[in-house]
């Protein structure tokens, strides 16, 4: 993680974003602009986590994993979004693992700001109590998601998901095996199953194999299956 102190860049954001009223002058005075590199995680579940974050521009991936290691996507976020709000508020480790896949700003300020100049501040409470529940709404549609609908639309959401940023710019259409073995944990499947989905979406004209992993040649055909993108 790069961070800066430029507040310039951090009013910038602000105001992009339609939040330049959500701090009040004593919080924007310690927050810092934090730049995470694409695969960079910004908190690793069951880890301490002591910033509170705003997602200004990027996308992330939030996961869990099991005792066992096994993991399973939950949801991508695109600005705007907060990171470590849950932790913040009831002061525990870090829920679930938040992970770049794109390059990604943020701008983050210390719990110790928060519980001093935030704690009594309607504005931002509000923002906080909005935020953490739609998350919850969130996460109650993941978990039927992943019980209902079929792999095939589960793989389609991931691949628009990671091959794609909040603006509908490609990321990356190219996904190697390694990654798509990642994926298959990811959506809840088995990497056979997985291949034998792959297999069907190559017929479909929606993806095409290559050596080492599938590159995505129809994004719309996607989508379609995808109904749009449960994940996002």
């Amino acid at each position: 993680m790069e961070a800066s102190k430029d507040s310039a860049r951090i009013t910038a954001y602000l105001r992009s974003n339609g939040i330049e009223t959500l701090f009040n002058p004593s919080l924007q005075e310690h927050l810092t602009l934090c730049t995470f590199l694409q695969g960079e995680k910004i908190c690793v579940q069951g880890e301490p986590l002591d910033s509170l974050y705003v997602l200004v521009q990027g996308k992330v991936k939030v996961y869990t994993t099991s005792p066992e290691g096994k993991t399973l996507i939950l949801s991508f976020k695109n600005p705007l979004e907060l990171i470590g709000d849950i932790e913040y508020v009831r002061g525990t480790e870090t829920v679930n693992t938040v992970e770049a896949v794109s390059e990604v700003i943020m701008i983050g300020i210390h719990h110790r700001w928060l519980k001093k100049y935030g704690n009594d501040d309607p504005a931002f409470l509000n923002f906080l109590l909005k935020i953490i529940t739609n998350k919850f709404y969130i996460k109650s549609n993941t978990l039927w998601f992943n019980l209902l609908y079929p792999v095939e639309v589960r793989l389609a959401s991931y691949l628009l998901s990671v091959s794609f940023d909040a603006s509908d710019g490609l990321l990356t259409g190219r996904h190697s095996t390694a990654s798509l073995k990642d994926a298959a944990n990811l959506i809840g499947t088995s990497y056979r199953h997985l291949n034998r989905v792959i297999q069907q979406l190559c017929a479909d004209g929606l993806v095409e194999r290559y050596n080492g992993g599938i590159l995505v040649t129809d994004r719309e055909g996607l989508k379609k299956l995808a109904n749009d993108n449960i994940y996002e």
